[in-house]
């Protein structure tokens, strides 16, 4: 008897989608960056890396004529090349200059600070440990801004064995797509070992990392399983995951489309819960929406968390070649 009353009382499939969720104003811009340099210069414009983690983005914007190189030197002599939303080294820049070639910076301003932070850090001859993802293309970036002062650290264990000049000269800087909840874990091992630790004015982890995760938060205690969509080379998205799991949801996976959902995942499942990366486009998100809907999960919820406003110019560069040819920033 208990067990019909309890089939009778369970909730209808149902979807709630996380917001805010997909594009921060960062990658906005970034892919604007792209599409707009195209339209002022023509095709082709090369983009050094992928122009934000995202697969989908990347192979739209190659449609439309962008060509992605991995470096600087693949660049014909004096074409036109932009830098990633990640940031890039000092050198990249020496390199493009050695090359002629006609640079536009997309480097996301949340990277840029802690750019400038490192810089200024190292200026005051600190030890700088940078709390991030070894290889990944923001954290050779911002390395590279004073590569003699800075040490890689990836988590608790790391920050436990790095070795510094003077206990009392250290500042940390973080990777600002990384777990906010991990992040602080580290940095608090960290100022057990230097209790005169200096970090950055305001935190590194951005505001949309912060937003995206709170938001997952609040959704993953009420659902069997959590589809994240987004790349895997996307730090951001895969730490959704992470995000997911340790807030309560039962299940998480990441897919960069629909085409990647496993319908076996939805054995048993009730509530669905639903986010994207900071890199991802909403139609990506919608069609993750259409395939649920087919599948019986009509019944939608948004839970907003957070509110964002934020927007970012493009970069002064490409700007005056915009207004000079008479064609709108947006």
């Amino acid at each position: 008897m208990g067990a019909m009353t309890e089939t009778a009382a369970r909730p209808s499939k149902r979807v709630l989608v996380a917001k805010p969720r997909g594009y921060c104003a960062g990658v906005d811009r970034a892919v604007l960056t792209v599409e707009k340099a195209l339209e002022a210069y023509g095709a082709p414009v090369y983009v050094r890396k992928q122009i934000v983690h995202n697969a989908h983005v990347v192979r739209t914007l190659e449609a439309q004529g962008a060509v992605f190189v991995d470096e600087t030197e693949e660049v014909p002599e004096g074409a036109t090349v932009v830098f990633s939303a990640h940031g890039v080294a000092p050198t990249v820049h020496a390199e493009a200059r050695a090359r002629q070639l006609k640079t536009i910076d997309a480097t996301c301003p949340l990277v840029t600070k802690v750019h400038l932070e490192a810089k200024r850090f190292a200026k005051d001859d600190l030890d700088i440990v940078l709390i991030g993802h070894e290889g990944h293309e923001e954290v050779v970036g911002t390395t590279g801004q004073a590569p003699e002062h800075i040490h890689l650290v990836d988590g608790v264990e790391e920050a436990a064995q790095v070795e510094v000049r003077d206990p009392s000269k250290v500042a940390y800087l973080s990777q600002t797509t990384l777990s906010v909840d991990e992040t602080n874990v580290t940095v608090d091992a960290l100022r057990k070992r230097f209790p005169l630790l200096q970090g950055p004015p305001s935190a590194d982890i951005c505001y949309a990392t912060q937003n995206r995760q709170v938001a997952v938060k609040e959704i993953a205690q009420a659902s069997d399983l959590l589809l994240v969509v987004g790349s895997r080379n996307s730090s951001n998205s895969v730490r959704l995951v992470e995000v997911a799991l340790d807030a309560g949801s039962r299940a998480s996976y990441l897919v960069d489309d629909a085409s990647e959902i496993d319908e076996a995942w939805l054995e048993g499942v009730t509530t669905v819960g639903l986010t994207s990366g900071a890199s991802v486009p909403e139609s990506l998100v919608q069609d993750v929406m259409a395939w649920l809907a087919a599948r019986g999960y009509g019944d939608v919820e948004e839970v907003e968390s957070a509110q964002e406003h934020l927007l970012f110019a493009l970069p002064p560069e490409l700007r005056r070649d915009l207004r000079a040819a008479g064609i709108p920033e947006s």
